[in-house]
């Protein structure tokens, strides 16, 4: 999955900490010499279940706005074509879903076609998961599920109720991008909660494991990382200040936030030798699928949770999904403690801050990720 369009998840408010300057040598936590693992590039359940939607979507707009009715033409539809054998149909299938749903960052292969209730179901497999989808007999309409309504419909697991790992002090670990817009989204959602709750919560910004947005992310990450060891209320502090004001604003939200850049560029440089960033960077056969360089500082973490993408909610190290309002967030982490601190009482905005840099407010959806 490509990054998304530039919008959605969690809230915004601009933190602003004052913090005294320490002039102190940055030093990387002692770890073991990390060689950087390959990662291969995965196509999860929730990816397939968006390229399905996908599907479903293009078929509803037609019978809606153009109300042709099954067998008519539709410009930009799932148009296949005049009748057609169900060999020809499933393979008019086959090349529709490689070409313009999975657009080259996996292939569907076909397992069996048949003729079923006056349809063409095709079966096929992405990624080692078995997909069923369905065309009209003369190849002309494609959408992704048969429902048998004599069949009763068990509750599907996005109507329960989350589960959440409960703790008396629940630990947070927000995995993002540093640039990617919806990461961006979540800390700026995420920041009042964390500076409502404070100590109540083990909370930590780590980042996914490969990055996105080039050598820019790369070094802004092995920055973030070294004033997180330096000192994490500051590392909050710059935080707030670099959402609202991007790369523009690196010099100085790192002087408010009172960290010392040459103290910086010390860190940064054990912490690339440490983890080899910039080595592996320029050597592109080290990158995930060719594309993106690796970012290994949290890999260990990441490839425990099964992080994909940015941003990945871990709480009590189980993946959690989340709003990405401030309120939508507090509610999720309270669900997580044995009992409930009166903060979690707090009314919060409920507005969703909006992707990318700067606290602006977004009412779009809030599912969209940057990954693969």
């Amino acid at each position: 999955m490509e990054e998304k369009k530039e919008g959605t998840t969690f809230t915004k408010e601009s933190l602003q900490t004052n913090n005294s300057s320490e002039h102190k040598d940055f030093e990387v936590k002692s770890t073991p010499k990390h060689e950087p693992k390959k990662i291969m590039p995965q196509v999860s359940k929730l990816n397939l279940w968006k390229i399905t939607t996908v599907v479903l979507v293009v078929f509803l707009a037609y019978m809606l706005f153009f109300r042709g009715g099954v067998g008519s033409t539709v410009t930009g539809g799932a148009t296949f074509g005049a009748s057609s054998s169900v060999d020809a149909v499933s393979e008019k299938v086959l090349n529709y879903i490689n070409e313009n749903l999975l657009g080259g960052q996996a292939t569907a292969t076909l397992l069996s076609q048949e003729e079923k209730n006056g349809l063409v179901k095709v079966t096929v497999s992405v990624s080692g998961q078995q997909v069923d989808v369905y065309a009209t007999e003369d190849g002309q309409l494609l959408f992704p599920q048969g429902i048998d309504m004599d069949e009763p419909v068990a509750a599907s697991a996005a109507t329960q109720p989350q589960e959440v790992v409960k703790s008396d002090r629940p630990q947070i670990e927000l995995f993002v991008m540093s640039h990617c817009p919806y990461g961006t989204q979540t800390e700026k959602g995420i920041l009042p909660v964390i500076d409502l709750l404070g100590d109540k919560v083990d909370f930590e910004i780590k980042f996914v494991q490969y990055a996105m947005h080039g050598e820019k992310e790369l070094k802004e990450q092995m920055r973030q990382v070294c004033m997180k060891q330096k000192d994490e209320k500051k590392f909050i502090s710059y935080l707030g200040c670099f959402l609202e004001k991007g790369d523009e604003g690196i010099a100085d939200c790192t002087k408010q936030a009172g960290f010392v850049e040459t103290e910086l560029t010390t860190c940064v440089e054990k912490v690339d030798k440490e983890y080899g960033i910039m080595k592996g960077f320029n050597d592109q056969s080290t990158w995930l699928g060719g594309s993106y360089p690796i970012f290994a500082v949290d890999q260990v973490e990441a490839e425990k949770y099964g992080v994909q993408g940015s941003p990945t909610l871990v709480i009590n190290g189980a993946e959690v999904s989340s709003g990405r309002s401030p309120a939508a967030l507090l509610s999720t982490i309270c669900s997580a403690f044995n009992a409930e601190p009166e903060e979690c009482k707090t009314a919060l905005t409920t507005d969703t801050p909006s992707p990318g840099f700067g606290f602006g407010t977004n009412a779009g959806p809030t599912a969209a990720e940057c990954g693969v």
